[in-house]
């Protein structure tokens, strides 16, 4: 699994990643928020480890901008002992759970492993492979390139392959952190340009289907 650790004690965060990496995990970390969002933005991750307390700026703001590109991937927050407020805040920004300072680093890899497992219990879609990085999709061996919006909208649906997603599910993974509005025509004309990309024939779609009055499911899973 793919963890992104976000931790400013330079100490605690080569620990964590030692037993991490250890247990099979591929880990890379960052210690700013700065440095946090270069490498959000250069791939996917599955799950990110977050301090709430960085040098630059609050790791809260990270979960926020997570739940906003990446809305499938599972945040686990590091807190200070007192901090309820950031805890509160923190499942209000859309954080799966947390840990208090100081905490045993079994007790963090045992909450990693529960998660993990959620991850992989996750249906997967076998016709379509996504390259978040270079933004392209494989159907069918046939490669094609696809905006931002439709990268975004393409990767929450095989992350949640076989599941019927709500309209306002996927409204709230196209949201664009700059401001931009989106409404249900803007994701009705994504539908339609990515079942263009994906489908073989897009006037009767097979993988992404249409549940009247409540939203999309991908089909083509395991």
């Amino acid at each position: 699994m793919r963890i992104l650790l976000i931790e400013d004690d330079l100490s605690l965060q080569t620990g964590i990643s030692f037993k991490l990496t250890k247990e099979g995990h591929d880990v890379r970390c960052a210690d700013t928020v700065a440095a946090s969002y270069a490498l959000l933005a250069e791939c996917r991750f599955h799950m990110v480890v977050l301090d709430v307390g960085l040098p630059d700026g609050s790791g809260l703001l990270i979960c926020r901008r997570i739940r906003i590109d990446a809305p499938e991937t599972f945040v686990l927050l590091l807190t200070a002992k007192d901090a309820e407020t950031d805890i509160v805040m923190g499942y209000d920004m859309g954080a799966d759970d947390y840990l208090t300072k100081p905490f045993s680093i079994s007790v963090l890899t045992g909450k990693v492993a529960a998660l993990a497992r959620r991850i992989e219990g996750l249906p997967e879609c076998r016709e379509i492979s996504l390259d978040t990085k270079k933004q392209t999709a494989t159907v069918r061996g046939a490669v094609t390139n696809l905006t931002r919006n439709e990268l975004r909208l393409l990767d929450i649906l095989m992350q949640n392959a076989g599941q019927v997603l709500s309209k306002e599910r996927l409204l709230a993974a196209l949201w664009d952190i700059d401001g931009d509005f989106v409404d249900e025509n803007t994701l009705a004309v994504n539908i339609r340009r990515l079942r263009e990309k994906v489908e073989e024939n897009p006037s009767r779609p097979s993988l992404i289907e249409t549940v009247r009055g409540v939203g999309y499911r991908l089909n083509g899973g395991a």
